[in-house]
């Protein structure tokens, strides 16, 4: 491994690693009173007890994992060690505690789909890759994936010679047949209402509200039982991550093999579609074999209830799985292709004026909105009146695609999104959402040299956030037995997309199952672990196809601090060589002096061909690092430098 040591003081530290440490240190603090507040003795989310109130449903596995799904990511970028210990002892109660809800069975989900489960299972992929050597994770690890080829008999989810998952609800109980757990009925409720009815082919059923007829709503329910219970979907690509998950715990070729070909049959049926992915196909292969020939109408499908928010995550969510194992951008395709059909069809339109079922999600961008409210809107749905539901473009999907492969199409595609755009894409509204992201636009206008002062605003827009949650918590007067399963997620002081940005040049994961594939990861060369070391504060400032700008900074007046970097977050990159200044100019000067003489340096050059480099950062020093990368050079492995 190659190792520089920096002797650039830091005279005067730049505003956003202060920022950054002190985020680091109110997140590691702020754990412990939600712990406290939400937890049981013994691990347990504090809530009813299996039966209480007859509460029970293929819903709410993953809002209960998701209580604690980004504690593990906190620990890898630089978090304490007590923080990933609470993460593991949590997983473990939770999935007892799910388990005797019936809810959980063999340590994995029961059965239902994958857009919840993805989820759930970020969760897991965090604790594997902060803990890869860790054989309980690694045993659940094969077991999880197992359920998907075939090895357990128990769990027959999955079709080899049609090369499809069984049934739009699955896992370790196998194909969960039917859409529901009772009689089939679709209940009219007021917050189900944004999204309209599931099909418009139900006899004397117009209207959402048609469904208060008990009569009605039990016709819908047996369409959509008929309809939803079994067969593929594509919304089941997510589960790619599982198997993934295996291959980058145990470099096993089948569960690699796997991905391919199922992402490939997906792959295959959009092609024969014209490029449009179909939502659904029948036991027999067929698409649209249970919905009139409809390629359109599936679970979490193109016309209910997300569309392309639920497809297009699906498909880059698979897509991004299979292209880290094959190095084949044609599997991004499946992903760029819905993007720029939903861009060719967009319209400038006037925001309050559309029916969008999801507005809710677009915080950052109403907030940024003067008085235009003419934008580019693109359609998310599709059923039997056509394309629907327009909304402002997906920043995450766009942005997931470009930092896949930094592709300069695919950057024109955020280009042709912001110059269509009416909303300020530099402004940081401080907000934090379920999915933990939404600050794309500022993010990527700062990487492209255009929005100098974003670190600092999402930094201290984060800070404050967390400083919220704390309140919300230590106010919170709930009976715990009584809340609502989304009470502890809506709680979770932990928030980090400011962290993931800035630190490793990555957006936040797309939330339905994604993998986090960053420019650089961390280690901590003194203590040997994961992560940012103690004071060590880190900024990617620029990132392309072939070079990243990493901004590091000791913070630390009286100790040194080694930080080792590594290329992708499986070391699926190489560092080529790095560029960086070297003090030529005296240091602190004389003791009679006012100042430090002016600094003076010169650009050293060093040849690495490595996905590891080390660098010393002596007290209160810094450096800016000028990297060449080889992207994609290694097989992706979650090995840790100190395992």
């Amino acid at each position: 491994m190659k190792k520089i040591k920096t002797n650039i003081p830091s005279i005067t530290p730049p505003a956003w690693a202060f920022l950054e440490r002190k985020l680091f240190e109110l997140l590691d603090r702020a754990v412990y009173p939600y712990v406290e507040k939400y937890t049981l003795e013994d691990g347990r989310l504090s809530w009813r007890e299996e039966g209480e109130d007859n509460w029970q449903s293929r819903d709410g596995s993953d809002d209960f994992y998701e209580a604690f799904s980004n504690w593990p990511l906190l620990y890898l970028l630089g978090g304490g060690k007590h923080v990933l210990e609470i993460a593991d002892r949590e997983w473990d109660a939770i999935t007892r505690q799910l388990t005797d809800l019936k809810m959980v069975h063999k340590e994995y989900e029961l059965g239902y789909d994958q857009f919840h489960q993805g989820e759930s299972y970020l969760y897991f992929y965090y604790l594997c890759l902060a803990d890869p050597t860790n054989p309980k994770l690694l045993d659940r690890a094969r077991r999880f994936a197992g359920f998907y080829l075939g090895e357990d008999p128990e769990a027959p989810n999955y079709d080899p010679e049609h090369n499809i998952i069984r049934a739009p609800h699955s896992g370790s109980g196998g194909p969960r047949w039917g859409h529901f757990d009772n009689e089939p009925n679709y209940v009219w409720n007021e917050e189900m209402r944004r999204y309209g009815l599931p099909y418009q082919d139900v006899p004397g059923i117009a209207t959402y509200d048609d469904l208060k007829d008990p009569a009605k709503a039990r016709a819908m329910g047996e369409i959509m039982e008929e309809r939803l219970g079994r067969g593929d979907v594509a919304s089941n690509l997510p589960v790619t991550s599982l198997v993934t998950n295996a291959y980058l715990m145990t470099g096993e070729e089948k569960y690699r093999e796997w991905v391919i070909k199922y992402v490939e049959g997906w792959v295959e049926r959009a092609q024969q579609n014209g490029g449009i992915l179909p939502d659904n196909v029948g036991l027999s292969g067929q698409v649209g074999e249970y919905i009139d020939g409809k390629w359109y109408g599936g679970l979490y499908g193109w016309a209910w209830p997300h569309g392309l928010h639920s497809l297009g995550a699906a498909t880059l969510v698979g897509g991004a799985n299979a292209f880290l194992l094959t190095r084949d951008q044609r599997f991004l395709d499946l992903a760029r292709t819905q993007l720029d059909n939903a861009l060719k069809l967009g319209q400038i339109m006037n925001i309050d004026e559309a029916e969008t079922s999801l507005n809710h999600h677009q915080i950052g961008q109403l907030s940024a909105m003067g008085e235009d409210r003419n934008t580019l809107l693109v359609p998310n749905r599709y059923n039997d009146t056509g394309w629907f539901d327009y909304q402002i473009p997906s920043p995450d999907f766009l942005t997931a695609v470009w930092n896949l492969t930094k592709d300069p199409a695919d950057w024109e595609r955020i280009e042709y999104s912001r110059q269509h755009s009416s909303y300020d894409w530099n402004k940081v509204t401080p907000f934090r959402n379920k999915c933990d992201s939404g600050h794309e636009e500022p993010w990527l206008r700062f990487l492209a040299g255009e929005n100098p002062t974003y670190p600092e605003a999402i930094l201290s827009g984060t800070y404050g956030q967390v400083c919220r949650r704390l309140t919300l918590i230590s106010q919170d007067q709930a009976d715990l037995s009584k809340v609502s399963i989304h009470h502890w997620q809506q709680h979770n002081p932990v928030i980090l997309e400011a962290l993931i940005q800035l630190t490793t040049g990555a957006p936040q994961v797309i939330y339905n199952g994604g993998l986090l594939h960053a420019v650089v990861r961390y280690y901590d060369a003194q203590e040997r672990r994961p992560g940012l070391p103690r004071d060590v504060a880190a900024l990617v400032k620029k990132a392309s196809a072939t070079s990243a700008t990493i901004h590091l900074v000791n913070l630390n007046p009286f100790e040194s601090r080694e930080v080792v970097l590594q290329a992708g977050s499986f070391g699926e990159h190489n560092f080529r060589s790095v560029s960086y200044a070297s003090r030529t100019s005296e240091f602190p000067g004389g003791v009679y002096d006012y100042a430090a003489p002016p600094l003076k340096t010169e650009q050293l050059h060093l040849e690495i061909q490595d996905k590891y480099l080390q660098v010393e950062l002596p007290p209160t020093s810094e450096i800016v690092l000028e990297l060449e990368l080889e992207r994609f050079a290694n097989q992706p492995s979650y090995a840790s430098l100190y395992a």
